[in-house]
């Protein structure tokens, strides 16, 4: 496998990855056949053991959308970090959009700070729990992707229902979508580096079975 020779990280990055100031997303670009990889979306939930009273929380911030016949929660968006998140009566908080972490944790927080300034009584703090991180990656060559699909294991191969390949890995427990364009979509992770040792183990196993070209 070819070695992973530079990087240039922002916010947040797994061992040995060097971070940089200057960068203000959340894109790891990285130099020869090294994968570029983009954290897409961190779905976080979070609980305050207490219910809540959704109409007080419209009531309150006009902005926020609750018709309980359609959907049970409470759609309340977030500008910065930029993400939205869903409130369920019984004290239960979805958050999604967020491209970190620490943004999924900032947003619920805020969310936390916000219904307090507005006199609803919020007695603990959130206890956060991530759920799932998801990852775009150009693994920077073309996969044959018909021979993985025979040579690695736990993959499904369809073309005619879905151009991707579907592979499990067991360790970390992630679902990724190869295609043979060299794109791929993990999906599964319970963190960043949860999701970077994935992606390092199906490169390397894609480089040492001869299934990627960089030609």
């Amino acid at each position: 496998m070819r070695p992973y020779l530079q990087t240039r990280v922002t916010c947040q990055h797994p061992p040995g990855y060097h971070q940089s100031s200057f960068q203000q997303d959340w894109r790891i670009e990285l130099t020869f056949s090294t994968p570029l990889v983009c954290i897409e979306n961190v779905v976080a939930t979070a609980t305050i053991s207490q219910n809540l009273d959704l109409n007080q929380i419209k009531t309150r911030f006009p902005k926020t959308r609750y018709e309980p016949k359609g959907f049970p929660g409470a759609i309340f968006k977030i500008d910065i970090p930029r993400t939205t998140t869903l409130i369920f009566s019984s004290g239960n908080i979805v958050c999604t959009g967020a491209k970190s972490e620490a943004y999924a944790s900032t947003a619920i927080n805020k969310l936390i700070e916000q219904l307090r300034s507005k006199d609803i009584k919020i007695k603990n703090n959130p206890r956060i729990k991530i759920q799932n991180v998801v990852t775009i990656v150009n693994l920077c060559g073309k996969i044959l992707i018909e021979d993985a699909a025979r040579l690695l294991p736990r993959s499904m191969y369809e073309p005619d229902q879905f151009p991707g390949l579907i592979h499990r890995q067991i360790n970390p427990k992630t679902a990724m979508l190869l295609f043979a364009s060299g794109k791929m979509i993990c999906t599964g992770a319970k963190s960043s580096m949860q999701a970077f040792q994935a992606i390092r183990q199906i490169h390397s196993q894609l480089e040492e079975k001869k299934l990627i070209s960089y030609n």
